[in-house]
């Protein structure tokens, strides 16, 4: 059996084939061979030409198709997306999700939607099934958690579930203690940035890398709200312009013209002032996050957790470490993401019938 992997991010899509016997029935003696892996960069000049994350999916499927080749798959399964809130597991992509995301029945918008998008159309032509797991919308939100200051405006569980679910249970493990047993924080670093409080297993609060909390390489984060009234109403920006200031075109990008933490880094060190400010910024305000789910789990944290891609920067993990230490909680750093194997191992769980398809709508 071999599964395609889909997971478009915001500057890159990444892919893979894994290969699987299938006549093994106990997901912890499957042997998971990756037999092929890359990552497809998109440069910032590239989507610029679109108006829309939508507009991106034919150029993001020929290349796709272009890196696949001649390779085959059985199955192929991808990052959900903001969709509407939904339980942890695995779903069908369904004709339901794809008319969902082009009427925009969603909770807001991000590449990761493509990945429904682009793997429904090649399971057609390949008339294989095709799965997404643990989408950014579940939400297993604690009730205080929801509320914004504005009955109006409740606030959304999005972030990114996939891989901090995944690193949960790598930590557990670590630690020698099941995931139940434990209170993470977990500091997910990419083009957006993600903070969550995880309670025995259950993600109980985290801010939204598309309307709040730190400010990324490609995301504003949380702003003053009467300027951001004020550029809703000054006749010089559409709202699309306006989301994409906040969304794809915010944070490191928008004050030093790159989302590339090394090249901010080789700027700092070469006595830019200025980057240095926006640079040591970003982690002050990742470290404040930190410190408001500290306060969500009311101290009681068994280890503060930092993954994602940017966690490969030690020059930044470390600054950020500085500014947390004095919580006294062990620092687990998974750099990278562990979503690929994760998307795989899901995908064969409903396969081989180990685990319930969730059903979509």
């Amino acid at each position: 059996m071999h599964i395609l992997v889909i997971n478009p991010g915001g500057s890159s899509t990444k892919i893979a084939v894994f290969k699987i016997d299938s006549k093994i029935k106990r997901l912890k003696d499957y042997e998971i061979k990756k037999e092929f892996e890359t990552v497809i960069r998109h440069p910032i000049d590239e989507l610029r030409r679109f108006h829309s994350v939508l507009d991106q999916l034919a150029y993001r499927k020929d290349l796709i198709i272009k890196a696949i080749g001649n390779r085959t798959f059985d199955t192929i399964v991808t990052r959900g997306g903001p969709l509407k809130p939904l339980k942890s597991g695995t779903y069908r992509i369904t004709k339901k999700v794809v008319d969902d995301i082009k009427q925009g029945k969603i909770q807001s918008m991000h590449p990761s939607l493509l990945g429904p998008l682009i793997s429904y159309s090649l399971a057609q032509q390949k008339r294989v099934p095709a799965f997404f797991i643990d989408p950014e919308s579940v939400d297993e939100f604690f009730p205080l958690a929801r509320i914004s200051g504005l009955p109006e405006i409740p606030k959304k569980s999005l972030s990114h579930f996939l891989n901090t679910n995944a690193v949960v249970r790598k930590a557990a493990k670590k630690l020698g203690k099941r995931v139940n047993q434990c209170n993470f924080i977990i500091a997910h670093l990419g083009s957006g940035i993600t903070v969550a409080a995880k309670e025995k297993g259950k993600q109980i609060d985290a801010n939204n890398a598309n309307e709040d909390g730190p400010f990324s390489p490609q995301r504003s984060g949380s702003l003053p709200l009467q300027g951001v009234v004020d550029m809703c109403f000054d006749g010089q920006h559409t709202k699309q312009q306006v989301l994409d200031k906040i969304q794809r075109k915010g944070g490191l990008l928008a004050y030093l013209g790159t989302d590339d933490i090394k090249e901010i880094e080789k700027r700092i060190k070469n006595g830019d002032k200025y980057a240095d400010l926006i640079y040591n910024a970003m982690i002050f305000q990742i470290a404040k996050e930190i410190g408001s789910m500290f306060v969500a789990l009311k101290g009681n944290v068994t280890a503060i957790i930092i993954t994602g891609g940017i966690a490969y920067q030690k020059q930044l993990v470390n600054k950020l470490k500085s500014w947390i230490k004095f919580m006294r909680k062990p620092i687990l750093v998974f750099p990278g993401e562990e979503e690929m194997t994760v998307l795989a191992e899901g995908a064969i769980r409903v396969l081989m019938k180990l685990e319930k398809e969730q059903i979509y709508g």
